[in-house]
C-alpha cells in the first residue's frame, strides 16, 4: 500500500517535473545562426581610388553636408529628413514589423478564452432529475460560462525561432529605414548644389550672351562702314542666337531642381524654398573628401546591416520548419458551469473543470515539413549570397564614385586653364583685328572658343558637386544623428479632428 505524498515530497516531485521541462524546452531545432566571414584584407584597407588630391583616411562625419559650410543645406537636410514622405512610409514598415515582433513575443504567454451564454430548453441534469422523480422535465432558461487557457511548451524552440526571425526582420526594417534617410539626405544636398549650379550655369550663358552681343554690334558698325561684310554679320547674328537658345535650358533645369527639393522636404512643389531660389553660386567643399576605409564603409552602409539581418531572420525560419517535424505540446485548462439560476450556476454540482496536455503531432505526413525545411535553406543560402553581393557592390559603389570624382576633378582643372587660354587669344585677336593683322573670322573664332570653354566649364562645376553627393552617399553616412519620425496618424471619420496615431 503506498503512502500519501508528504508536502516535501510533492514539492520535490514538482521541481523535478519543472527541472525536465526546462531541459526540454532548450531543445531548440534547427541550425543556429552564425555571423558570414570576416571580408578579404584586400577590402578592409583603403580605397584604391582615394588619391590624396581628392579624400583622405579620416573617416566621414555623419552629418556630412555641414562641410559645405551652407546653412541653408544643414536646414533643407533636417526638413527633409522630418518630413520626406517615403521616410514616413519607412517608418510605417518599421511599425509593421515591431508589432510583428509583439506578436511572436506573444506566443510565450498563456492564450485565454471566456464563453457564455442563455438557452431557453430542457439541459440533461434536469431530465435526470425527472426521471429520478418519474416525471417529465420541464423548460426553463439555462445559463453557461467558461474559462478556458492554454499555453505551448515550446519544447523545440518553434516559438523562440519565431521571435528570433521576427526581431531580425525588425532590426533589417531599422537598416533599410536607415537607408531611406541616406537617400534622402543625398538627394536634397544634390537638388540644392544643382538649383545652385544651373543658376550660375544661366549667369554664365547671361554674361557669355552679353559677350557675343557686342561681337555684334561691333560687327554691325564695321559692315555699315563697309570694313565688313554680310557674311561676318551674319556670323555674329548666329552666335547671338545661339548663347540665347541656352538660357531656356539652364533655367528649367534650375526650376526643375527646385521643385524637387520641395518635394523631398515633404511640400508641394510651387513651394519653392526661397534661400535656394535666391543661390546664384555652386557651392564647394573646402578640404578634400573624407572617406575612411573599406571596414568602416561597411560598418555605416546600412544595405549591408540590411542584408546581414535578413540572413539571421531566414535562418531562424529553418528552425521553425525544423520544429514541425516534431509534436507540439500544449498544457490546457477549463472550467464551466452550468444551470438554471445564478445560485445554481455558482454551486459545485453544476461545476466542471479538467487540467492536462495536448499533443498534437502530424509525423504521418512529414513530407511537407521536409519541404518546407529545404525551401527555407534555399531561401537562407540566397541570402547569404545576396549579402556577399551587397558588401562588394558597396565597395564598387565608393570606387566608382571615387574614379568619377578624381576624373571630373582633372577634367575641370583643364577646363579651367583651356578658358582662360581662350580668354586670352579672344583678346589678342581683338587687338591684331585692330592692327590689321588678323580677320574679323580670327576674331569670331576666338570668341567661339571662349564660348565653348566657359560652357564646358560651367557644366563641369556642376557635375563636379553632383559628384560629390554621389561620393558622401557612396560612403553611407548621414542616418547616424537623424530625428526619429513617427507613421502618419489614419483619419477616423467617426472622431472628426482626432486621428488616430500608428504606434
Amino acid at each position: 500500500m503506498s503512502k500519501p505524498l508528504t508536502s516535501a515530497r510533492k514539492t520535490s516531485r514538482l521541481a523535478l517535473i519543472l527541472c525536465c521541462a526546462a531541459a526540454l524546452c532548450a531543445c531548440t531545432v534547427g541550425p543556429h545562426y552564425a555571423p558570414p566571414g570576416p571580408l578579404p584584407p584586400s577590402a578592409a584597407g583603403a580605397f584604391s581610388s582615394s588619391a590624396p588630391a581628392i579624400a583622405d583616411a579620416d573617416a566621414p562625419p555623419p552629418n556630412w553636408w555641414e562641410l559645405y559650410h551652407v546653412p541653408v543645406i544643414d536646414q533643407l537636410v533636417q526638413e527633409a529628413l522630418t518630413h520626406n514622405k517615403n521616410l514616413l512610409v519607412a517608418a510605417a514598415n518599421l511599425t509593421q514589423a515591431r508589432a510583428a515582433l509583439s506578436q511572436a513575443r506573444a506566443g510565450r504567454y498563456p492564450s485565454t478564452s471566456l464563453s457564455g451564454g442563455l438557452t431557453y430548453g430542457v439541459s440533461d441534469d434536469s431530465q435526470i432529475i425527472a426521471a429520478a422523480r418519474n416525471t417529465n422535465a420541464k423548460p426553463a432558461p439555462v445559463i453557461d460560462g467558461g474559462l478556458d487557457v492554454s499555453y505551448e511548451v515550446d519544447l523545440f524552440g518553434r516559438i523562440h525561432r519565431l521571435v528570433q526571425a521576427a526581431a531580425a526582420d525588425y532590426q533589417a526594417r531599422k537598416a533599410a529605414e536607415d537607408a531611406v534617410r541616406i537617400s534622402v539626405a543625398g538627394e536634397t544636398t544634390r537638388a540644392y548644389v544643382n538649383a545652385c549650379a544651373y543658376a550660375e550655369e544661366l549667369g554664365v550663358a547671361q554674361q557669355t550672351l552679353d559677350l557675343v552681343t557686342q561681337t555684334y554690334d561691333v560687327t554691325l558698325k564695321e559692315v555699315q562702314a563697309g570694313a565688313a561684310s554680310d557674311f561676318d554679320l551674319a556670323r555674329a547674328k548666329a552666335a547671338v542666337e545661339q548663347t540665347r537658345s541656352t538660357l531656356p535650358a539652364y533655367e528649367g533645369q534650375r526650376r526643375t531642381a527646385l521643385f524637387q527639393l520641395a518635394v523631398l522636404t515633404g511640400r508641394p512643389p510651387e513651394e519653392i524654398n526661397q534661400d535656394a531660389n535666391a543661390c546664384k553660386t555652386t557651392p564647394k567643399l573646402e578640404r578634400v573628401i573624407p572617406v575612411g576605409d573599406g571596414t568602416s564603409l561597411l560598418r555605416r552602409r546600412p544595405d549591408v546591416r540590411q542584408a546581414e539581418r535578413q540572413i539571421a531572420a531566414d535562418v531562424a525560419r529553418i528552425g521553425v520548419a525544423t520544429a514541425d517535424l516534431y509534436p507540439t505540446i500544449s498544457l490546457g485548462g477549463s472550467i464551466s458551469a452550468d444551470g438554471t439560476g445564478l445560485a445554481q450556476l455558482t454551486s459545485t454540482s453544476g461545476l466542471t473543470y479538467g487540467l492536462g496536455p495536448l499533443i498534437s503531432w502530424n509525423f504521418p505526413n512529414t513530407l511537407v515539413a521536409q519541404a518546407e525545411i529545404r525551401e527555407a535553406r534555399a531561401v537562407a543560402s540566397a541570402d547569404y549570397a545576396n549579402f556577399q553581393a551587397t558588401v562588394l557592390q558597396a565597395l564598387q559603389d565608393t570606387e566608382n564614385a571615387l574614379t568619377n570624382y578624381g576624373a571630373e576633378l582633372d577634367r575641370n582643372g583643364a577646363l579651367v586653364a583651356a578658358r582662360d587660354q581662350s580668354q586670352i587669344a579672344f583678346r589678342l585677336a581683338g587687338v591684331r583685328f585692330q592692327n590689321g593683322s588678323a580677320s574679323f573670322l580670327d576674331v569670331l573664332s576666338a570668341q567661339n572658343d571662349v564660348v565653348n570653354a566657359t560652357s564646358s566649364l560651367a557644366q563641369s562645376d556642376q557635375a563636379l558637386a553632383s559628384d560629390q553627393v554621389t561620393v558622401f552617399k557612396a560612403l553611407g553616412g548621414g542616418w547616424e544623428q537623424a530625428p526619429k519620425i513617427d507613421p502618419l496618424p489614419i483619419p477616423d471619420r467617426k472622431k472628426p479632428g482626432k486621428d488616430v496615431k500608428v504606434h
